[in-house]
């Protein structure tokens, strides 16, 4: 049996639901980004790839940074989080959830986001979470006062232990994000980012790329893991002008949403240890069904561990801005990914306005020193 897919009003109801229990997160802008958006890489960067010996690209891109890094349990996934929980009390009744209580498994942001909204609603809550978890993700959803059950780290993992959770606690499973109503809130992010763009140009027209003209987001561009946030802001764009685009890590195949693209079919299996470990997972079936979707959809690009690492670290000492690894996989796609710079180039000699959403800020000072460590020896 097919299921619903969300739609843009389902996105505007979602929010509506949830605005009492989420930050308004703020955009930032940044011309130091701006500038090395704008500006060619160098031949060397391009050594091994399909594009060695060419002539690099030249886009002109000014970014829009919606940072749900800033939300609340630092991560975009307390906006699924929370609504569908308050969906599932209103179809099931608010005693019948509360008597069960909810589960769900997680790398750690939807499992601090299902924790803070079972804790805001009074719901027991039993978390799934690989044993390499991030400590200061596992700790936050100790914190909030949810039963945390350790599995591996796949994906297959740590769904049987959430059946056998499920086995004794009768427990109530809320996706991490193969879910209707997880979409919908993820893709309030959208929502708010169109809205918030709109405003920031019309009161400082020189930070787009459009000033004469007061244009819209050319793109918008998330990461990808399970797929939840990309296809709900996919969902709330599909009516505009807008683009969205995906981004993934390479390493050791964690792009796998790409790679499906590519093939014309969904992966379903995802075994990587990048750094970027809000991605770990394969893309869902209903996430899918609308990233594929070419009249919805624009494409997903990938980047490997050392641009990832060196999009961090620009984020971290030029915008001051404290991010996990995960987030900044869309602003590398934007900075080296040269399929993606040329697609700029050919498209738009004035320029793209690029919204990009940086989905998390849970990390540690030790957890960035190591990933760091290499190049402070």
């Amino acid at each position: 049996m097919a299921q619903t897919l969300p739609t843009p009003s389902s996105i505007y109801e979602a929010h509506a639901l949830i605005k009492p229990y989420i930050h308004h997160t703020p955009v930032l802008t940044s011309r130091t980004l701006n500038r090395i958006a704008s500006i060619p890489q160098t031949a060397e960067s391009l050594t091994g790839t399909p594009f060695e010996g060419q002539t690099p690209a030249n886009p002109k891109i000014n970014f829009f940074f919606k940072c749900e890094n800033y939300q609340r349990i630092g991560a975009f996934k307390s906006r699924g989080g929370f609504h569908a929980l308050l969906r599932l009390i209103e179809e099931v009744g608010e005693e019948e959830v509360r008597r069960r209580g909810v589960v769900t498994h997680s790398s750690g942001n939807h499992a601090q986001a299902l924790a803070l909204a079972a804790s805001t609603l009074g719901i027991p809550a039993y978390i799934v979470m690989p044993r390499i978890s991030t400590s200061s993700k596992i700790a936050g959803t100790q914190s909030l006062g949810a039963e945390v059950i350790f599995s591996g780290s796949t994906s297959t993992e740590r769904e049987a232990v959430v059946a056998d959770v499920q086995k004794r606690t009768g427990a109530i499973l809320v996706p991490p994000y193969d879910d209707f109503n997880i979409i919908c809130g993820q893709g309030t992010t959208g929502l708010e980012l169109h809205e918030q763009y709109k405003e920031l140009v019309s009161q400082e027209p020189e930070l787009s790329v459009h000033a004469q003209t007061q244009g819209h987001l050319d793109a918008v561009i998330t990461p990808i893991g399970g797929g939840g946030l990309n296809s709900g802001v996919t969902t709330f764009f599909s009516d505009k002008e807008t683009r969205v685009f995906g981004a993934e890590p390479s390493f050791e195949g964690a792009d796998d949403c790409r790679r499906g693209l590519e093939a014309g079919q969904r992966l379903e299996a995802v075994k990587s240890l990048t750094i970027a470990d809000g991605l770990r997972t394969p893309v869902g079936l209903l996430n899918w069904a609308i990233i594929s979707d070419r009249s919805k959809h624009s494409g997903v690009f990938a980047v490997t561990e050392e641009q990832i690492k060196a999009a961090m670290r620009l984020v971290l000492e030029r915008m001051k801005v404290f991010v996990e690894p995960s987030a900044v996989v869309p602003l590398a796609a934007c900075l080296y990914n040269e399929e993606f710079r040329r697609l700029v180039e050919r498209e738009a000699p004035e320029g793209w306005d690029v919204g990009v959403v940086f989905s998390g800020g849970n990390t540690t000072v030790e957890a960035i020193v190591k990933l760091f460590s290499s190049s402070l020896e």
